[in-house]
């Protein structure tokens, strides 16, 4: 995970700070003093750890070629920590010397290793509690509505049969935009301290259908999890929501979809058993033709 320390603090000095919590203005003094080190990072952004003697804080850098805006996910965090949502708290975000968007928040654990029956359940259970957030309509906050097909299938021109297909079940799904969602929900962005879980990376932020929300998080999960594992997970929103197999099944669909075109295209980690998987899950789904699981 780590990187090596930082021994000149060169990412800190040039920093320009756009917002910050109420009361932080003390520990942004205070980060002159920290130790640095880099941690492992995603396509988008750099990681880095700040530790302070009674502290430790992570600052992403988006410095590749993502460019989502920040300051919609500082103040979604800065709200929904309010709510008590199982997310890290947000001190602060800016622009680097290089202009690149910046974000300070809570350092909340290390990825999940390691799940059983009761952790699943709560994971499951962070991810409906965000779907219930309320964001606060007298704020200045606004959460982007993107249109579902341009922002989940944005390589129409290449897989007309994936568009053609995915159209056709978007409006058999009668797909809402009006609930708060992740929007890329999966282990990798949840971190465990203690037993207790923290939901990061909110680039993908917006209003959307939660339904899709569970479904491409069921998705990763019985990808690159057992079965066994993901079938507990899958049970646990069956459980806890009002959604039927039926209804997700639809949306796994779509998952599986976007899927499939991200492969084809940009490309999605594949490990051992992960083609495998993806076949066995599209033949078993009635809304994906055979033709698509025998493509891979």
């Amino acid at each position: 995970m780590e990187r090596g320390i930082i021994t000149i603090n060169k990412i800190l000095s040039g920093i320009r700070w756009q917002e910050q919590s109420a009361d932080s203005e003390a520990l942004l003094a205070r980060l002159e003093e920290a130790a640095i080190t880099r941690m492992k990072g995603g396509l988008e952004a750099e990681v880095c750890r700040i530790t302070l003697p009674d502290m430790k804080l992570v600052l992403k850098i988006w410095n590749r070629d993502s460019r989502p805006d920040v300051s919609i996910q500082y103040q979604v965090l800065e709200q929904v920590v309010r709510q008590g949502c199982a997310v890290s708290r947000s001190y602060a975000w800016g622009l680097d010397a290089e202009d690149h968007q910046v974000l300070l928040t809570s350092f909340d654990g290390m990825p999940v290793k390691k799940v059983n029956a009761d952790s699943l359940t709560a994971i499951a259970a962070n991810l409906l509690d965000v779907h219930k957030l309320q964001i606060d309509s007298s704020s200045s906050l606004k959460v982007p509505a993107y249109d579902f097909a341009d922002y989940f299938f944005p390589a129409w021109a290449e897989q007309p049969e994936i568009r053609t297909l995915a159209q056709e079940l978007a409006e058999q799904a009668k797909l809402t935009a009006h609930q708060l969602i992740h929007g890329d929900y999966h282990l990798g962005n949840i971190l465990e301290a203690s037993g207790t879980f923290t939901i990061i990376d909110w680039t993908n932020v917006q209003l959307g259908d939660p339904r899709y929300d569970i479904a491409w998080s069921i998705l990763l999960f019985r990808v690159y999890l057992a079965e066994r594992n993901a079938s507990i997970y899958r049970s646990a929103f069956e459980a806890k929501s009002s959604y039927s197999p039926v209804e997700l099944e639809l949306f796994e669909a779509l998952a599986a979809l976007r899927w499939l075109q991200l492969h084809r295209t940009t490309g999605v980690p594949v490990q051992r058993n992960t083609l495998k998987a993806i076949r066995t899950l599209m033949r078993e789904n009635r809304y994906v033709p055979d033709s698509l699981s025998e493509s891979l």
